[in-house]
């Protein structure tokens, strides 16, 4: 069929090395074979992708968030895009359930880069036609794209983890000033009190509490972040409220980056459970306390109603 438009065929999935288990979680929902590619690195460590079926005219999704190893993640993003570019593609969709280098995203002080938007033009100058991401660092980054951009959140998924565990008398808590907003709609929806953490950050992957607005005594405390790293954040808050006479402390972060120390740091602090997405690979058999809820039936969703022309406002809850 080849004048045929792409809603008319099947559309081709194609998975970096990032996260293979996602992509085929993916695959397995829209009941579309990942196409087959070759991707491979020379000796000196570049990144070679070889297409090995036609996509000539086709609705082309590429499924690789860029996670660590950043760098490599990210070429090979750019050079999966340009492969397909070159071979015709119909249209190209970036898939990327972790955007890497979120968080210098506005120019914080003198002679600093803002990587976030250099990131944006090398994903449009490799030939992405649109991107869809998971709860990106900051909103404001899908303003720094010409092409459009789809922002998933991971709250539905993690509201249904929620009220299959039957959670009572809680409070919500927000970490940082930056994540009221995600904090409180978490709040809203459970119909729960809200927290909130006053955090300086003297440098980065560092931070230390002041203060904490609102009462977490005697409740049982749910912190909710968008990504976790060294994890040092998350522990302090932990101990503070603990120490504030919280009782059960749970927390729900998108992206488990967990660099470093991370899992000791988690293992050593007060929380109970640390729920993540598998937007990333995380290795479980790390931290007893660390468990993963899946996104591939979110992104499988806004990839099936962006392939077919659908409105997926209604994923944006």
């Amino acid at each position: 069929m080849p004048n045929s438009s792409w809603k008319d065929r099947l559309p081709k999935i194609i998975s970096g090395t990032a996260n293979h288990p996602l992509s085929d979680r993916i695959s397995s929902i829209l009941k579309v074979p990942l196409c087959k590619t070759k991707i491979c690195r020379f000796a000196d460590g570049e990144i070679d992708v070889h297409i090995l079926e036609n996509i000539r005219g086709d609705d082309c999704y590429v499924i690789q968030p860029t996670c660590n190893p950043g760098n490599q993640n990210l070429m090979e993003l750019l050079i999966t895009m340009d492969a397909l570019r070159r071979a015709s593609a119909g249209r190209i969709t970036a898939v990327m359930p972790y955007f890497g280098y979120a968080r210098a995203d506005r120019k914080s002080a003198p002679r600093v880069a803002i990587t976030a938007k250099l990131v944006a033009n090398l994903i449009t100058s490799a030939g992405a036609n649109r991107v869809i991401t998971l709860d990106l660092h900051a909103a404001q980054i899908q303003g720094f794209f010409d092409i459009p951009v789809d922002n998933l959140y991971a709250r539905p998924v993690v509201l249904d983890y929620i009220k299959d565990r039957d959670f009572k008398d809680y409070t919500v808590v927000s970490p940082d000033i930056g994540s009221v907003k995600r904090a409180r709609s978490f709040a809203k929806r459970l119909n729960a009190d809200l927290a909130i953490i006053d955090k300086r950050r003297p440098k980065p992957n560092e931070a230390s509490v002041y203060n904490i607005i609102g009462s977490v005594e005697g409740k049982n405390c749910f912190i909710f972040d968008d990504m976790v790293d060294t994890a040092g954040t998350l522990a302090m808050v932990a101990s503070a409220i603990k120490a504030q006479g919280a009782k059960k402390i749970v927390s729900f972060c998108t992206h488990g980056v967990l660099s470093r120390d991370a899992f000791d740091k988690i293992e050593g602090s007060p929380i109970e459970e640390l729920i993540v997405t598998d937007s990333i690979p995380v290795d479980t058999s790390k931290g007893s306390k660390i468990k993963t809820i899946s996104v591939a039936k979110l992104l499988a969703e806004a990839i099936s109603r962006n392939h077919k022309g659908n409105s997926i406002s209604e994923l944006f809850i």
